[in-house]
């Protein structure tokens, strides 16, 4: 099961993806990401673990963004199965 929100407005994306993804740690999740689209780049930061541990994405700049939670569901948690990595 995962948890998708996005965002585009006149706001920084970063700080509203990671509001939302916050609203949906009841939901359970073994990792999360962002990507925030800044100058034509796409900036991702990927982490295990709960949302907290993506504190530091907030500093990013860009809109629009995409942000994701995950469980997985097969072969357990780890960095190479967080989505849009390797697959």
């Amino acid at each position: 099961m995962c948890g998708i929100v996005g965002y585009l407005g006149e706001e920084r994306a970063a700080p509203v993806l990671l509001d939302g993804l916050e609203k949906l740690e009841y939901r359970g999740y073994d990792s999360a990401g962002i990507c925030v689209v800044n100058g034509g780049k796409f900036f991702v930061v990927r982490k295990k673990g709960r949302v907290k541990e993506l504190a530091g994405a907030r500093a990013l700049e860009g809109n629009p963004g995409i942000g994701h939670t995950r469980w997985a569901t097969v072969r357990g948690a780890g960095r190479g199965l967080f989505i849009g990595h390797g697959q």
